[in-house]
């Protein structure tokens, strides 16, 4: 049976709806309206430990648009899911009681595994039928506050996962301020990352994958870079494959370049301008460090894990 259903992922840099049809028994889902806008939930967190009343202003003007567009189209269940910032906020309490008066029904704030296996099962639900990628697949979603690596043979095989705490806007934050970054400021974001690609590789066996598949948005920006594409292009991003080698360069030009500069690139999202370095870095040096010669670009990451999961649950909110 299909059902129409909105899946709805608050992260760190962005807040994203995804409404489909899913049809659970044949395995595909159809887009009705995907939506993405950057609200910087997680700013300042690393450093306060709380969310900002002018971030949490920006999610709820936002996520009120998105709560129209559900009910204009229709959605027999609704979930939404909190990822890396509300997880580290002392006011975590305040952010779900204004998402709950806004959507209807409130966040659920996962933990890292909970975010890393509905990636994986976003990300890899359609590839089981494709020979020309082998499993096991190698997840891995850099976001705004933290990275998942995600192993396993398919959607609903996954053998270890783990959340490190490493993303675009905390190594931006953190570590890379200066426009553009030091050589001193990139040399340690660079050990940040190494060091938690280290905990990450203690606990999920990279060298047992034979697919590398990239997730969200600074791994399809650095794929549009490294591509030539003139705008952003999903049909053209979905699935391609992209060598260590571009993605080394196009790091490498990313930390280079002034914010304005990088601001005129033309698959440039204005909200990731200023944090793109750190994503393309995180990717880089995973793809380093654990010997991988390419990455597999993936458009369909948690949010499409996210409605999978509510297709495939009676028990889901009633929108």
């Amino acid at each position: 049976m299909i059902r129409r259903v909105a899946a709805l992922d608050c992260g760190t840099n962005s807040l994203r709806l995804l409404v489909a049809d899913v049809d659970p028994e044949h395995a595909t889902l159809t887009d009705v309206e995907r939506r993405m806008e950057i609200v910087r939930l997680g700013q300042g967190v690393d450093t306060t430990g709380r969310l900002a009343p002018e971030a949490l202003d920006r999610t709820m003007t936002a996520l009120a648009g998105y709560a129209a567009v559900i009910a204009t189209v229709g959605a027999d269940a609704v979930r939404m899911v909190a990822t890396s910032a509300t997880r580290d906020a002392g006011n975590s309490e305040e952010f779900v009681r204004r998402v709950t008066d806004v959507l209807g029904t409130g966040p659920e704030v996962l933990s890292g595994d909970e975010e890393a296996r509905l990636s994986f099962t976003g990300a890899t639900a359609e590839l089981a039928g494709d020979r020309s990628v082998s499993p096991p697949y190698l997840v891995v979603d850099i976001g705004g506050g933290s990275t998942e690596f995600v192993l396993g043979a398919s959607a609903g095989e996954v053998t270890s996962a783990i959340s490190v705490d490493i993303g675009c806007v905390r190594m931006t934050e953190r570590h890379l301020s200066s426009d553009p970054p030091s050589e001193r400021e990139i040399a340690a974001a660079t050990a940040d990352i190494d060091a938690a690609i280290g905990k990450a590789s203690g606990r999920v066996a990279a060298g047992e994958a034979r697919t590398l598949v990239g997730l969200a948005g600074s791994v399809t920006t650095v794929a549009g870079i490294a591509l030539g594409l003139p705008a952003y292009d999903t049909a053209r991003l979905h699935h391609a494959r992209i060598p260590a080698t571009q993605v080394h360069e196009v790091t490498a030009t990313l930390l280079a370049m002034t914010r304005a500069e990088r601001a005129a690139i033309g698959v440039m999202h204005p909200g990731r301008v200023d944090v793109i370095g750190a994503g393309a870095l995180i990717l880089d040096r995973i793809m380093t460090r654990l010997g991988f010669a390419e990455v597999l670009v993936s458009e369909h990451d948690i949010l499409d894990g996210i409605a999978w999961s509510i297709a495939r649950s009676p028990s889901a909110a009633s929108a």
